[in-house]
């Protein structure tokens, strides 16, 4: 890890007086405008759009005094000192060109929740990652639960960290799911420990480079107190931990599928075993859980829990805990779901893989598939991922506006592999796929739908596809 110097967290901001510019409205622009205008700031909020929903938010801080200029969020306005923004509004934006010229800080709303934490807030113990962040902070917040600890998961998981630093309710600990964007703009986030899950190209529209988007993600290892915990199969995780400034007495603690070296969690015999925080290490091991406890046991999973078990163990949490905590958890819809069984075969909906690094991990939990896969790429490419997956591909069935990049891929590194090419676009289009794949399907396969792309050619959302697959399959079954 890095020199091993103590890094001290955010300084005192005195609002009062401040002009303040909120850069979007939305899930964090509003909590965000209306806690600085609390604090006595003179707050401007500007937003791109200019919908009923954003002039609705409009007129609901126009009431409390806050000024608002919707449809021009690239004017840098007068006297402007500091900026807060939505996570993802993209550094090269006029707006914060002007702001680079001015001299004038960038804040997320990370970064304003960190800022406004009052004495004595609970610490945080932070997840990144490119997939399994949110599966690995809720795990995390069952064990911390299970444990006895007043918790709550927070962030890009869809709490508003601005709600709970400000809220009412007071917690131990929270567990906090980081995106890349937000971690960009979260100068001064010091976590008490935390995680970077995985690393794959995703998001470089925004980022600029994988360079750029591995930094930030590396954000989150800074001023750590107890552990950088990264993962031992994903190098770049590694390296990013050994750039990381952090607290001295700091730990690095690597979480693998395989038997784990000291300072690591592994598994062992079907057994989560932690070798990091036992006495003695380097001879002990302590047993945590049952691969059988964490659900699903898949993979990519299993990892999931030993990185929020590591971050638990990492906060003081006994063994008894991470068990309990993850017999407790059951995931969100859509993550890796077991729809139903017909006539021998398993379908299973993974809509939430929607990039390629994701499809690989759900691909890599079951033998023989029926994939269904396909969407709007975002810039991805499919050749290593259909060629990692070939051997366990019965069939696949391709749907959405960029399935000819699947196919192409398929050609070449899975030429064997029966492949069906539905042309339509419109929703029904699941139906018909479904159908197709109970056709080519034979008892014991799994049909699976990781579609290692985006939904919005076909659908509003990746939960809309998902249920389209139930529904269909459904509709097969009954």
């Amino acid at each position: 890890m890095g020199s091993g110097k103590v890094i001290s967290g955010s300084e005192p901001f005195d609002f009062q007086g401040k002009h303040v510019t909120v850069a979007g409205l939305g899930v964090s622009g509003v909590p965000a405008a209306k806690a600085l205008h609390a604090r006595g700031a003179a707050v401007t909020v500007v937003n791109d759009g200019d919908d009923a929903r954003a002039r609705a938010q409009a007129e609901e801080l126009r009431a409390l005094g806050v000024t608002v200029r919707l449809g021009d969020g690239a004017t840098l306005p007068e006297g402007t000192g500091l900026i807060v923004t939505a996570p993802g509004w993209q550094p090269g934006k006029p707006l914060f060109l002007a702001a680079r010229e001015a001299g004038v800080p960038v804040w997320g709303d990370v970064e304003l929740a960190w800022r406004l934490r009052g004495p004595g807030a609970a610490p945080w113990l932070a997840v990144t990652g490119t997939n399994g962040k949110t599966t690995t902070v809720q795990m995390l917040a069952a064990i911390l639960k299970a444990a006895g600890l007043r918790t709550a998961a927070v962030g890009n998981i869809g709490v508003s960290l601005l709600d709970a630093v400000l809220g009412e309710e007071t917690y131990d600990v929270l567990a906090v799911e980081l995106s890349s964007y937000q971690l960009h703009w979260a100068p001064s986030l010091r976590a008490d420990s935390a995680a970077v899950l995985n690393l794959a190209p995703d998001h470089l529209d925004w980022h600029g480079s994988m360079e750029a988007y591995a930094a930030d993600k590396g954000r989150i290892y800074q001023g750590n107190r107890v552990a950088c915990v990264y993962n031992a199969a994903d190098r770049l995780t590694e390296d990013l931990v050994r750039e990381a400034d952090v607290e001295e007495g700091c730990r690095a603690v690597g979480f693998t599928l395989g038997t784990p070296a000291p300072s690591q969690l592994g598994v062992v015999d079907g057994i989560l075993v932690d070798r990091a925080f036992v006495e003695d290490r380097h001879k002990n091991a302590q047993e945590l859980a049952e691969v059988s406890d964490v659900n699903p046991p898949a993979p990519h999973n299993i990892a999931n829990a030993l990185a929020a078990a590591a971050l638990a163990r990492a906060f003081g949490v006994p063994a008894t805990a991470v068990r309990d905590g993850l017999r407790a958890f059951r995931p969100d819809a859509h993550r890796i779901t077991h729809v139903a069984d017909i006539d021998g075969v398993a379908y299973v909906d993974d809509s939430k893989a929607t990039n390629t690094h994701a499809a690989e991990a759900s691909l890599a939990a079951y033998e023989p598939i029926v994939w269904i896969a396909g969407g709007l790429a975002k810039g991805a490419t499919f050749d290593e991922l259909v060629a990692k997956s070939a051997k366990r591909l019965r069939a696949a069935v391709l749907i959405g506006a960029d399935r000819a990049l699947i196919r192409d891929a398929l050609a070449r590194h899975a030429p064997e592999v029966p492949v069906v090419d539905l042309e339509r676009t419109d929703t029904g289009a699941m139906l018909q796929a479904v159908t197709e794949a109970k056709r080519l399907a034979q008892p014991g396969d799994t049909v699976l739908l990781a579609p290692a792309c985006a939904s919005m050619d076909m659908f509003t959302n990746y939960n809309q596809r998902g249920d389209a697959f139930a529904e269909a399959v459904r509709e097969l079954g009954a």
